[in-house]
């Protein structure tokens, strides 16, 4: 059972989104300020936060960066004004969507699924760090934008170097350590030369300038390293 956050000082509103959600089997807790949504976000296990943008005790802007410093779970922002300024500022601090008043429920309802679909990546068995997650159990590779989940093909040698990077993440890695962990599980070994062109390869596919990683760097002397974001 997922657990919505609402956090509208429109008590009608707040009521009316409360109402729709618990209809689809949510559970929902509701907050009018933001002192009383982030005590309901320390309190409860929240899945999904509606938040207003504009609060009696604070700006719902503020509210969204310290939540997306502590979780990635999704935030849909809710407000009265329509200025792309606003709509650029809510997205820019972390949320996820972003709805104009006044709205029908029936869009805010698709819009709250489809960001749960989105998020439907299995947390068993995943390695995330930054933008990149590393599904284990099917051996699948994601980067995870702002709205947006994209798999980036990758082949099995591409996989176990990337599964021994990210689980190790933060840590320089000699050649010697990373080729041990190449091994197949035929015994097969993986011949040493394959893995500065695997790593050349997985620059194209993660880094803005492969020629300038900064997610995946070598350590002149020492091995390479994946940098924790």
């Amino acid at each position: 059972m997922k657990t919505i956050l609402i956090i509208e000082d429109d008590e009608n509103l707040n009521r009316g989104i409360a109402f729709a959600f618990e209809k689809d089997g949510y559970t929902v807790k509701c907050a009018s300020t933001i002192k009383a949504g982030e005590k309901s976000f320390i309190q409860y296990n929240i899945d999904l936060i509606i938040l207003d943008l504009g609060l009696p005790d604070g700006n719902g802007i503020d509210f969204c960066k310290s939540i997306r410093d502590k979780t990635s779970i999704p935030i849909i922002m809710l407000t009265a004004r329509d200025m792309e300024i606003d709509e650029v500022s809510g997205l820019m601090s972390g949320a996820d969507d972003y709805i104009t008043k006044p709205f029908s429920l029936s869009i805010l309802r698709a819009r709250v699924e489809a960001l749960f679909r989105r998020m439907e990546i299995p947390d068993k068995n995943i390695v995330k760090i930054g933008k990149y997650q590393l599904d284990t159990s099917s051996c699948k590779f994601y980067r995870i934008d702002l709205n947006d989940i994209e798999e980036i093909p990758i082949s099995s040698t591409e996989y176990r170097l990337l599964n021994f990077l990210m689980v190790n993440a933060g840590q320089i890695l000699s050649k010697e350590q990373i080729l041990a962990a190449l091994w197949d599980n035929q015994g097969n070994f993986v011949d040493e030369n394959t893995l500065p062109v695997n790593i050349s390869r997985l620059r194209t596919k993660i880094e803005d300038d492969s020629k300038k990683p900064r997610t995946l760097k070598t350590i002149y002397g020492m091995g390479y390293i994946w940098v924790k974001e």
